[in-house]
């Protein structure tokens, strides 16, 4: 292969893998700019939901699993895992949430706090 054919080559792949990155780039601000506002905040304890609170208002919660205690935050319309006494700490270490879907989990505690749009006012249940 020549100079000229292995540069051109090279020039090509450039190319291509600039052409990943920005489409890839711009599928992650498209995907992540059109999340809601979460309006609710699901705790689920074992994946059975024990309390729902309002993502306005400002409280710490002290939320008491069998396998141990996590403190629940929720301030300024954001969420956070203040402290734990699980061994690894990944969910006091997780970033605050406020969007739709986002999650808090805490694998030793079999707890996951959860943002959701929705609000449960009973009218959404069959009989």
């Amino acid at each position: 292969m020549s100079k000229a054919q292995e540069k051109s080559k090279l020039r090509n792949d450039i190319i291509l893998l600039a052409t990943i990155i920005v489409v890839a780039v711009v599928g992650l601000l498209i995907f992540n700019g059109t999340k809601e506002q979460g309006s609710t905040v699901v705790v689920l304890i074992d994946g059975v939901e024990t309390a729902r609170y309002s993502i306005t208002e400002n409280i710490e919660k002290v939320i008491e699993t069998e396998n141990g205690k996590n403190t629940l935050v929720i301030k300024d319309g954001k969420v956070s895992i203040k402290s734990a006494d699980c061994p690894d700490l990944v969910c006091a270490k997780h970033r605050a949430i406020s969007q739709d879907g986002e999650t808090i989990v805490c694998l030793p505690h079999k707890l996951v706090i959860e943002i959701s749009s929705e609000t449960n006012d009973g009218l959404d249940m069959v009989v």
